[in-house]
């Protein structure tokens, strides 16, 4: 018998499971596969509205009593770093810009448990092994790149260049999307984390891409405040595209009443035409 994708995409909801970000909150997400000839039209417009890929599925949060996780992206034509984000730019001059393919290699994967260990050691991704993290790199069904960043300076001494940071980055039709970016946890001082999207915005400038999208931001949380640091900043809120403003603003969002129904969730996505 022959079996066929169905035309329109199906969405899931997650089982709960306790917060990432918020104490005493639990998540919840909303899905759907990611797959076939339209996968690229579905990752450019449901990028556009709050969801996110991993491997070959996209989601949203669609918690039952917070709606905390805002998607977040700078507007790269209004970008302007500020004194401290031009000294991590003038302390990482020596790094050097690489783009592959979305390929895994054992220098990511033992860079990435070095920063798992110093930084998420208790996190969902702590016992991933190097199968895993290849799945995470390699499946994908969209256009994707490996952005690497190398530091040159070891080889001046003899040694070999050392791989300082790595993000897996999609490309989308408005902008560069940040899927995952991990770094060297022993360079703190020089503010990888930051660097890696600064370069971003470089990119997709040099590129002329309007958007680099972030991942969420989540009001209140020490773990995602970084992200209110850039200029330029716009929030995915009450299925719009909104300047930040000031992040105190967004306390509400864990207010119970903000959540709507999950059939009213999917009834407002807006799907491309040629697969919905």
């Amino acid at each position: 018998m022959r079996h066929s994708l169905p035309l329109t995409p199906q969405f899931y909801v997650t089982a709960p499971q306790s917060c990432p970000y918020i104490d005493g909150r639990r998540e919840r997400k909303l899905f759907t596969a990611l797959q076939g000839s339209g996968a690229t039209a579905l990752n450019d417009k449901l990028s556009k509205q709050g969801f996110r890929r991993s491997q070959n599925v996209l989601y949203r949060p669609s918690c039952a009593d917070c709606t905390a996780c805002l998607s977040a992206r700078i507007r790269v034509s209004d970008f302007r770093p500020t004194r401290s984000q031009r000294k991590t730019l003038a302390r990482n001059r020596h790094i050097r810009r690489e783009v592959t393919s979305p390929w895994a290699t054992e220098e990511q994967y033992a860079l990435f448990r070095r920063y798992l260990s110093a930084r998420h050691a208790e996190g969902g991704m702590a016992d991933m092994d190097i199968f895993e993290f290849a799945a995470m790199i390699e499946e994908t069904p969209v256009r994707t790149r490996v952005i690497e960043y190398w530091d040159d300076r070891p080889a001046v001494d003899g040694g070999d260049p050392a791989l300082r940071a790595v993000c897996l980055t999609d490309v989308l039709d408005d902008g560069l999307s940040m899927v995952y970016s991990f770094y060297d946890p022993d360079r703190l001082p020089d503010s990888l984390g930051t660097q890696i999207i600064l370069d971003h915005v470089d990119i997709a400038r040099e590129a002329g891409l309007p958007f680099v999208y972030l991942g969420y931001w989540v009001p209140g949380s020490p773990k995602m405040g970084y992200k209110a640091q850039f200029s330029a900043l716009e929030i995915f809120k009450n299925r719009e595209w909104r300047p930040i403003g000031a992040p105190e603003d967004h306390a509400d969002e864990t207010h119970p009443l903000s959540v709507e129904p999950i059939a009213e969730q999917v009834a407002r996505i807006d799907l491309p035409d040629q697969i919905g």
